[in-house]
């Protein structure tokens, strides 16, 4: 199968959220209302607006979540000196 690359993103997305909706819902569906003969017929029916709100979830949150992860100062954690190296290397004796 060939898709121009541009949609790899969306391609990306999709497959993410198709997967991830159905098998959350199935599991979901699954815990509240047990294997029965309503079973399918329920879980085929919430699995679409499962997969509506994760496409959806999928394709605006990350864009949110590194707008405020750009936002956060990382530093480097403070470099060990040669003392600190050898005493961590005793108490791990």
């Amino acid at each position: 199968m060939k898709i121009n690359s541009k949609y790899r993103n969306t391609t990306y997305i999709f497959l993410s959220a198709f997967s991830m909706s159905m098998f959350m819902s199935f599991i979901i569906v699954s815990i509240n209302y047990g294997y029965n003969s309503e079973f399918l017929p329920r879980w085929l029916k919430i699995w679409p607006q499962a997969f509506v709100c994760a496409f959806v979830g999928s394709f605006f949150l990350p864009k949110l979540v590194q707008s405020i992860v750009n936002k956060i100062e990382f530093i480097e954690p403070p470099l060990l000196t040669k003392k600190h190296k050898i005493r961590k290397k005793q108490i791990q004796r």
